[in-house]
């Protein structure tokens, strides 16, 4: 059974689910706490919203203080994310060992899987279907040349390159702000 909880931070309401093997879902930080529970909800149709127990009290905690800009380590999370494409869950291996104020690149990640230069686009696809993003830091895969790239979470790649910025990762171009659309993004 998975459960979830709402929370607050500096850049807004997340959202976490988890079973009793780990953390099953997360959703970055939104304008509204109801934003973020449909977003979680959707991922997690049945979950049942609960007070955390004290292992995800401690990992709402850490994720606060990471939106307030504390340098925090998620590596040590335990995370169950359900059945996924070997290729899916060699990249989120991959990229869950990214610590802090590091990057790299989508074609980068496909050769360290020993892939070539063309699965580059199968990690930008496992980035983009992340269930738990900052747990498995997709924000910190960048395009060829430290361009942003796109991001799918609340806010695309401006919030992507707010969070990049917050670990003092610089890109090589700085994002466009998507236009207005009826979707509310987590600004911050």
């Amino acid at each position: 059974m998975n459960r979830y909880h709402v929370f607050e931070t500096a850049h807004g309401f997340a959202a976490i689910g988890w079973s009793g093997r780990g953390v099953t879902a997360f959703r970055l930080p939104a304008r509204s706490a109801s934003e973020s529970e449909r977003s979680l909800l959707r991922r997690l149709p049945d979950a049942v919203r609960s007070d955390p127990p004290a292992e995800i009290a401690g990992i709402i905690a850490a994720t606060q203080r990471y939106f307030a800009g504390e340098q925090v380590d998620l590596t040590a999370i335990p995370i169950d994310l359900g059945e996924q494409s070997p290729f899916f869950a060699q990249v989120y291996d991959a990229v869950r060992s990214l610590g802090w104020g590091e990057s790299t690149t989508y074609g980068a990640v496909a050769k360290s899987l020993g892939a070539g230069p063309e699965f580059a686009r199968d990690v930008g696809q496992a980035m983009a279907a992340n269930p738990i993003p900052l747990i498995v830091p997709c924000h910190r895969v960048l395009a060829a040349g430290g361009k942003v790239g796109g991001f799918s979470a609340p806010g695309g790649s401006v919030a992507k390159a707010r969070m990049l910025a917050l670990e003092g990762i610089e890109t090589a171009a700085a994002p466009v702000a998507p236009r207005p659309s009826p979707q509310q993004s987590f600004g911050f």
